[in-house]
This record gives structure tokens, C-alpha cells and sequence, in this order.
């Protein structure tokens, strides 16, 4: 990543510290554009939706995660709580279920 792009992570970093979750993912967008395999981009980018309410995208971003790794226990945590949110239980109890047995701690999102 470039210092533009890296700066810019930073930026969205910020605004989702601060819970300005619309910004932060617009930034994200920009960066995942430029650098498509970057799981760090993708997880936060996961985690803004999350937290603003943007469920299917949220649900889209950590499904691209499990593709590359079946094992990452943040996105199954991030794609069962959106799937929660959604009101799609059973289908949450999986990727939750994982996201516990891959995870030795209560992770938030």
C-alpha cells in the first residue's frame, strides 16, 4: 500500500473509531478499489457496514472474507451478527458457532 492509500486507512480507521461509519466505509470503498485482496480493507469495511446498518453488505464483504480463509473468526463473527440483524437466525448459528470454536476470546464487533 502506497502512503497515499496508507493514509487514507487511516482516515477510515479514525472515522470508525469516531462511529462515522457512513465515511469510513466510503473510504474503504476507495481503498478496496485500489488493493481488492487486502483482508485488513475488507475487514473493516465489513464492520462499518455492520455498524451502520448496511447488513448486505456487511453479509457480502465477510462471505469474500471466508472464501479466502474459512478459518478467519472475525468474519464469521461479523457475517453471523449481520445475519442476526437480519432476523435470519438459523442461519447465523453456523458462522457463530465457528466463529467460537476458531476464537479463544468474546470478540466484538
Amino acid at each position: 500500500m502506497d502512503e497515499t492509500l496508507y493514509l487514507e486507512f487511516n482516515v477510515a480507521q479514525l472515522n470508525f473509531e469516531q462511529k462515522r461509519y457512513v465515511e469510513a466505509s466510503r473510504a474503504l470503498e476507495f481503498l478496496l478499489s485500489h488493493d481488492p485482496d487486502n483482508a485488513s480493507v475488507r475487514t473493516l469495511l465489513a464492520r462499518s457496514y455492520y455498524h451502520a446498518a448496511m447488513l448486505t453488505k456487511a453479509e457480502e464483504q465477510a462471505r469474500v472474507l471466508l472464501q479466502r480463509d474459512p478459518t478467519d473468526h472475525y468474519a464469521q463473527l461479523v457475517l453471523g451478527r449481520a445475519l442476526q440483524r437480519q432476523s435470519r437466525h438459523g442461519e447465523a448459528r453456523e458462522p457463530l458457532r465457528l466463529a467460537a470454536l476458531f476464537s479463544d476470546d468474546d470478540d466484538t464487533i
